[in-house]
């Protein structure tokens, strides 16, 4: 594990590809239920009324667990900050949320009524966030020259764990539940297996005490500059959540794909923008590492998702959709990559990394978690699907305006002396 270990602020190619596979766990985990295996189970085909309750059931269901995941980011992130353990900091809390995250995708496939699904995902909910907590504060606490770079490994891994969800559960014909255990072990063995591998270094600060004043708390989020990055990452997330989420029912009840056709067009749509996704989230990560300009890239990949959103408007068919799946890629795959790595820069206390960067991926979380939610209603308001896709583009754009605001120092290429 010793040539694992970061020096002088850089990471090697093994450290950056375990990584990557850790986050491929997790998202596969997480968006293949979200994108397909939810909206099966909650389908309820046979009639204008009983579709729409379908889509409001996947709004509700996935917009709760998005609660949970708000409430237990920063909680295991504050926690994991203050862990002591000889197995360090972060590597406790991945392997615990590793394994309730299997335990409860095993109850969601188990479910058969909304309720209960409902129930079992708040616990996948938990458990995602518990796992995205300790990942994302290895950039903060291991990499600074190339934080743009290990920022675009996590926004690829998003966008390839979905084809590879989706992929598994549509061309190997699985059920239902048999997707459920395939997923439940397959964060299992990927995220034990990576949280055991990765490095986590004792920290280099004396650990704060238990009880400081609130204010001394809650300073980052009374960082002009931070907040203004969280609020875009959830305005743009709630953007691209409704342009995603919903993308099933679209092809089933907006563009008009066949039911015996209509999954295969997803997985088309899906590897259309995972493929750009991967490519801008890498690009654009080495350029803000390269040139230290974060901010303007982000601005610019907002302004390109709300383009995609802008063309979905103007022709709602398979082709049109999938050349937007492509532009969408480009515009959510730079802005994830760049602003998570530019939230990075901004932390303001090395003692509360996990903690800070835990609020920084709940803004995005929640934002792809509410967008269901904000979708279903705007659907059954219109009963159609073009005031959702306006909205996405509205949101989007929002989100470019707030990154304006953002007045970041130069991108140091020189590693925290605290955090070693």
């Amino acid at each position: 594990m010793k040539t694992l270990m970061p020096r002088e602020g850089r990471v090697g190619g093994a450290w950056l590809t375990l990584f990557a596979v850790a986050w491929l766990a997790v998202w596969t985990v997480q968006l293949t239920p979200v994108q397909l295996l939810l909206p099966l189970q909650l389908d309820t085909p046979g009639g204008e009324n009983d579709w729409i309750t379908g889509v409001i059931w996947s709004g509700l269901i996935l917009s709760v667990g998005g609660i949970a995941g708000v409430i237990a980011g920063p909680v295991a992130g504050m926690l994991s900050d203050r862990t002591g353990s000889r197995w360090g900091r972060r590597r406790p809390w991945a392997i615990g949320g590793a394994l309730l995250t299997a335990a409860s995708l095993l109850l969601t496939g188990a479910a058969t009524e909304p309720l209960g699904v409902g129930a079992a995902w708040v616990g996948v909910s938990i458990g995602i966030a518990v796992i995205s907590a300790a990942l994302t504060a290895m950039i903060a606490d291991q990499v600074f020259a190339q934080r743009g770079t290990a920022s675009a490994f996590v926004s690829s891994a998003q966008a390839v764990g979905i084809v590879v969800g989706v992929g598994a559960v549509v061309l190997l014909g699985l059920g239902i539940g048999a997707s459920y255990v395939v997923l439940a072990v397959f964060i299992l063995v990927v995220g034990v297996g990576t949280a055991v591998l990765l490095p986590d270094p004792p920290v280099g600060w004396e650990r704060p005490a238990a009880r400081r004043e609130w204010r001394e708390r809650m300073g980052v989020l009374r960082d002009r500059n931070f907040t203004w990055v969280l609020a875009s990452r959830l305005t743009v997330n709630i953007g691209n959540a409704l342009g995603t989420a919903l993308l099933l029912f679209f092809l089933l009840y907006g563009v008009g794909s066949p039911a015996a056709t209509a999954e295969d067009d997803l997985l088309v749509l899906i590897v259309i923008y995972t493929i750009f996704v991967v490519a801008a989230s890498l690009i654009a990560g080495s350029l803000s590492d390269r040139t230290g300009r974060r901010k303007p890239i982000v601005i610019l990949a907002a302004l390109v998702q709300a383009l995609s959103a802008v063309m979905i408007l103007i022709s709602p068919t398979f082709i049109g959709t999938a050349i937007a799946a492509a532009v969408m890629g480009v515009g959510y795959g730079a802005y994830m990559a760049v602003s998570l790595a530019l939230a990075t820069d901004l932390l303001p206390r090395v003692e509360d990394h996990a903690r800070d960067l835990g609020i920084v991926n709940v803004s995005a979380s929640l934002g792809q978690l509410l967008g269901p939610l904000l979708g279903a209603a705007l659907v059954a308001l219109v009963g159609g699907f073009w005031l959702l896709f306006l909205m996405a583009g509205i949101l989007s754009v929002i989100g470019a305006v707030m990154t304006v605001a953002v007045r970041p120092a130069r991108v140091s290429r020189q590693p925290d002396p605290a955090a070693r």
